[in-house]
């Protein structure tokens, strides 16, 4: 109560909700509103807390990734087997259209008489190729050029992408001799557990100081077809969302608190967990699985690497000239209340502080080493 005035206490609460409003509390096209209760006859006035404001607050802690939706991809993009057959299929095939091509050909006369008769073949008068001969031998080239144009080795920790004028028809992961239609498109996709050391990347910490990073990524490829069809070069992708990843995660804690005990980005465990955890939801949509994204170096940058230097000498310095000196005061209090207690001296103020000067520089001198002043 002011005056003849009187206030009304504001539900500081609804400021800081976690549940999301309900639909008769905020409207759709309008921003969110907070009613201020009117004074209430008889009733105390509630005075607002802090406890809120420390909740929505929370303290610096390990770098964490900000949730986001991640892109949507292609729901036709689905990894599925594709149909082969084994590889001694094509060979029987085309071994067969050579022996029919092989038939035609002594059926018409063209093969010498010395080539029959070392084949064990009776000769046949040659009175030309006719059409229809010509029309089988055709067939058969292209029998051959078929069956043995669809043999393939498959190899361990690569897989094939098979297309179709554009249109996907699965992926191959079998191994050893193989036939597949020539007509379809093959893209060799490498499946095997790999890794990737970045070069030296810029980025900023939560202060603005330039830093650069090495980054080492462990990662593999899940789903061949997000990956191959799915976004134009994979591997470039992965660095590019390394990169975008790496300054996300870096600008959230300073790399250095020099003057306090704070979290920092030398906590290399927790920025390799926020990255790792980061950079897996923006490549699970294009079918590759990151299992470890770890930072193995974190630098100033050069331009500032001396200046920096420097400031984290001084700090040292100056939080061992503390932690010496708070020793110092310690001993030196223990020594004149053992003193004084046990009556084995009786001291004035001038002398107490004179026995409290002399110790202090004797201890201290003596903690500080023969090539520290105090």
């Amino acid at each position: 109560m002011i005056g003849t005035d009187t206030t009304g206490s504001i539900p500081v609460h609804l400021l800081f909700r976690d549940e999301p409003e309900s639909a008769d509390r905020v409207a759709d096209d309008g921003p969110a509103t907070v009613s201020m209760a009117g004074p209430v006859v008889g009733a105390a006035t509630t005075t607002p807390t802090l406890a809120p404001l420390k909740a929505v607050i929370p303290a610096p802690a390990r770098p964490a990734a900000p949730s986001r939706p991640a892109p949507t991809a292609d729901p036709q993009l689905v990894e599925r087997p594709a149909a082969v057959l084994p590889g001694w299929i094509g060979v029987v095939g085309g071994l067969l259209a050579i022996a029919a091509c092989a038939a035609v050909v002594w059926w018409a006369g063209a093969v010498p008489e010395s080539v029959a008769h070392m084949l064990r073949l009776p000769p046949r008068p040659y009175h030309g190729i006719h059409l229809g001969q010509w029309a089988l031998l055709a067939l058969g080239v292209l029998a051959i050029l078929f069956f043995f144009g669809g043999l393939g080795r498959g190899r361990v920790g690569y897989a094939w992408v098979l297309t179709l004028f554009g249109d996907y028809r699965g992926t191959v992961r079998r191994t050893g001799l193989l036939w597949v239609s020539p007509l379809l498109l093959r893209r060799r996709v490498d499946v095997r557990l790999r890794h990737w050391r970045s070069e030296p990347l810029s980025a900023v910490d939560a202060k603005g100081t330039a830093l650069q990073v090495v980054v080492l990524v462990v990662w593999r490829i899940r789903d061949t077809v997000r990956a191959a069809l799915g976004v134009e070069g994979h591997e470039e992708y992965l660095r590019e969302q390394v990169e975008a990843a790496m300054a996300r995660v870096l600008s959230q804690l300073p790399a250095d608190a020099f003057h306090e005990d704070a979290p920092t980005l030398r906590d290399a465990e927790a920025v390799g967990e926020a990255l790792t955890r980061m950079l897996s939801a923006e490549c699970a949509p294009v079918g590759i699985d990151v299992f470890s994204a770890q930072p193995t170096r974190i630098e100033y940058a050069p331009e500032i690497a001396a200046v920096m230097r420097r400031r984290r000498i001084a700090a040292i310095d100056a939080k061992h000239r503390d932690s010496v000196l708070t020793a110092v005061v310690d001993a030196v209090d223990d020594v004149v209340h053992r003193l004084t207690t046990r009556g084995l001296v009786e001291l004035d103020d001038y002398e107490r502080k004179s026995l409290v000067k002399d110790l202090t520089v004797a201890f201290y001198t003596g903690r500080s080493g023969p090539g520290e002043g105090a």
